[in-house]
């Protein structure tokens, strides 16, 4: 196996009803899994890797995606915007500005 060009953390993390919110209930496995079908599809397997991972932080946000080496997060994910993913960030190289996550200035 050689080493991929990039790597996508969906968060499926669920935590209990009635506590902070969580990506987990909010389709993200199933964009997990369309992302993982997309990859296959465009013959993207050698190339990119994409898992499933418990909390990446900003829960309210969730769905949240981010995508090494370049450290590009998504955030408010739908099942409809992976698509755009897919043409734009996976085949082009383009992140998609308009579904960036917008970093509060107080953080580190």
């Amino acid at each position: 196996m050689s080493k991929f060009k990039q790597h996508y953390f969906v968060c499926i993390n669920a935590r209990p009803p009635f506590t902070k919110p969580s990506c987990g209930p909010q389709n993200s496995n199933q964009i997990l899994i369309l992302l993982q079908e997309e990859v296959e599809k465009h013959g993207l397997l050698n190339d990119i890797k994409v898992t499933g991972c418990a909390c990446l932080g900003p829960c309210e946000e969730g769905p949240v995606l981010v995508v090494y080496p370049e450290g590009t997060w998504y955030a408010n994910l739908t099942l409809e915007d992976i698509n755009e993913i897919v043409e734009s960030h996976m085949l082009q190289g383009q992140p998609v500005r308009r579904l960036l996550y917008d970093w509060p200035e107080n953080v580190d």
